[in-house]
């Protein structure tokens, strides 16, 4: 404890020297690189953390299991470490930390790019006990929050405007993807592709800044090899762009079965509301899957490994009832595994469990590789010596920097990330074919990537489309003007002219008695009987009163609002709640300001 405190101690004394050296005033530049120099120091070392929690702990519950024998133990890992996961999040933070990277989406587009203090430290925590004890996710989605947590957290510190905090939010990411993969270049393209953050040169330097610092903390830490350690036995050559073509169309297949399995699967999960029910039902499907298929435990680096290496496949089937029985039984085992991931990454976190399907995806994608390859040797009858002939390692490779094309809707960030894994950078060509290839298929079924999907369909995605990105990151509420005087339509002229007396606008929404819109009355409609006293017993506000020519509701975007404002060419528009009671008018005008005030920051260098 005294240690933890004194660390603490040393936290904030840092901190404040900091603050004193901002206050000393130094530029906006060069306040934002340093800024993001902590945040590649931050990151790397929660991904370092990270890793090593997740190694030790699989390593201590695994560590005495017998390759040649199925084991029980694999039955009840993961529902310890879903439960300890529920309870912590549950007792401990007390918030939804699922999603990592759709929170961060989400934060950017509606949240001025804030993120709660305690994702700092949360995600590590939960996802470190459930990817330690099993659980068949991936340990990055939660450091990428982590790291833009710890972006957020010091833009807010230093007040510094939206549009800055946004990018130190991006810097955290691309400090994460850099840390944990050794890959600058991956986390650069994670930035722009995944959290679509449109880049200037001014920006680009600090996202750089980042990357570079959390990878060379990483070499520090754990040494500059590669993650994969991948030995090149068959260069690319012309004669297999056919095969790349054909596996980037599988890739994109099976991307979409991943994509459309998951969503079906979390919606399942969605419709139990009891959380001892998620927690049963998640505990029960992963425990069974890893029971049957061992290789669906944790994140599965150790079978991509081993399918890059060349392994036998007994040391794929380790712990399963294939053990033994050779390469024959090998590619139905793979299919099997390629099939259920999907379903195990689903039940480890609707059943309460954290992590994200970056891993998953490059699981997934390794497999589909070595098993496209495998069919198509032997469909074709070819062999090492034969034109046309596809290393099932090599296409491991490309499978995966395919899956992750097409369920991220990423290709950059696949083809760099692939080569900067492996250090495979002679097959640069292909693996660029193969994510081409996927990105086109899946795009055709899905417009969204498997992050980004669920604010989508809500209308709260940031988007490159600049029009649509400002018109997502403008909050209604903040354009709604409420200093109307409201009438009703059964007041007579004599009220209506004392309504107007007191009035500073020209519009009047007319409500009825429980406060719900029923039409609006223009002053010009008035302004002829106004002043004729003996006509203020003939009329009624329901003789002047007309339909608004189109009504807003609290939850519609501004992109709505855009929309109604083109269709109708109206200069104000009214807005009500669910209910249908009125809340205020939006102006064309105030939506113009706005749109062109948060235009300039986008574009500001």
């Amino acid at each position: 404890m005294a240690g933890l405190i004194g660390i603490l101690r040393k936290e904030v004394k840092v901190m404040n020297t900091i603050t004193e050296w901002v206050k000393g005033g130094h530029t906006h530049r060069q306040i934002l690189i340093v800024i993001s120099l902590m945040v590649g120091v931050c990151t790397a070392l929660a991904a370092f953390v990270l890793k090593f929690l997740v190694g030790f702990i699989q390593h201590f519950l695994t560590r005495e299991f017998e390759a040649s024998e199925v084991n029980g133990l694999y039955l009840l890992y993961p529902a310890i470490g879903i439960l300890l996961c529920s309870l912590f999040v549950r007792y401990l933070v007390r918030d939804d930390i699922s999603h990592g990277v759709t929170k961060i989406l989400y934060a950017i587009s509606r949240k001025r790019a804030r993120i709660k203090r305690h994702n700092r430290w949360s995600s590590v925590v939960a996802s470190a006990i459930t990817i330690g004890f099993g659980g068949s996710v991936g340990a990055e989605a939660p450091i990428v929050l982590t790291g833009s947590a710890f972006g957020s957290e010091l833009g807010k510190r230093f007040h510094l405007p939206q549009q800055t905090v946004m990018l130190l939010v991006g810097c955290g990411a691309a400090g994460a993807i850099a840390g944990i993969f050794k890959a600058p270049i991956a986390g650069l393209m994670f930035v722009i592709e995944v959290l679509m953050l449109d880049l200037n040169m001014a920006s680009l330097l600090p996202l750089l800044v980042t990357s570079i610092t959390s990878v060379c903390v990483s070499y520090a830490l754990y040494g500059t090899e590669s993650m994969f350690a991948f030995h090149l036995e068959k260069p690319f050559s012309i004669d297999i762009i056919p095969s790349c073509i054909m596996l980037g169309v599988f890739c994109g297949l099976v991307s979409l079965y991943f994509t459309r399995a998951m969503n079906w699967t979390e919606g399942i999960f969605a419709k139990l509301k009891n959380p001892l029910q998620k927690f049963f039902v998640g505990a029960l499907i992963l425990g069974v899957l890893i029971y049957f298929l061992p290789a669906l435990y944790g994140e599965g680096y150790g079978v991509i490994d081993q399918l890059i290496d060349n392994a036998s496949a007994n040391e794929i089937m380790h712990n399963t009832y294939f053990y033994g029985q050779g390469e024959s039984q090998l590619l139905l085992y793979l299919s099997l595994v390629l099939l259920m991931k999907v379903f195990a990454s689903s039940a480890t976190n609707g059943g309460g469990g954290c992590g994200g399907v970056f891993a998953p995806s490059l699981f997934v994608g390794a497999i589909a590789g070595f098993i496209f390859a495998s069919l198509w040797n032997y469909i074709f009858q070819l062999n090492p010596e034969s034109l046309g002939f596809i290393l099932p390692a090599n296409c491991a490779l490309y499978g995966m920097a395919g899956l992750m094309s097409g369920i991220m809707h990423a290709p950059l960030t696949g083809i760099f990330l692939i080569a900067e894994l492996t250090g495979g950078y002679q097959l640069f060509v292909p693996i660029m074919i193969v994510s081409a290839v996927s990105y086109l298929v899946i795009c055709v079924f899905e417009p969204h990537s498997i992050y980004a999907m669920r604010l989508a369909r809500r209308g709260e995605l940031l988007t490159h489309d600049k029009d649509d990105a400002i018109l997502t990151v403008l909050n209604l509420d903040s354009l709604i003007e409420t200093d109307f005087v409201c009438v009703r339509p059964d007041w007579g002229l004599s009220k209506i002219v004392s309504a107007i007396e007191y009035s500073r606008r020209n519009l009047f929404p007319v409500l009825n008695e429980a406060g719900q819109l029923i039409g609006v009355m223009s002053l010009d409609s008035v302004r002829h009987y106004m002043f004729r006293s003996e006509l203020y017993h003939h009329y009624q506000v329901s003789h002047f009163m007309k339909p608004a020519p189109a009504v807003l509701t609290t939850t519609d975007t501004l992109k709505v609002a855009a929309e109604k404002f083109e269709e109708t060419k109206a200069w104000n528009l009214p807005v009500v709640d669910v209910n249908g009671c009125f809340v205020g008018f939006i102006s064309r005008s105030g939506l113009f300001n706005s749109y062109r005030k948060t235009l300039v920051d986008f574009t500001a260098e």
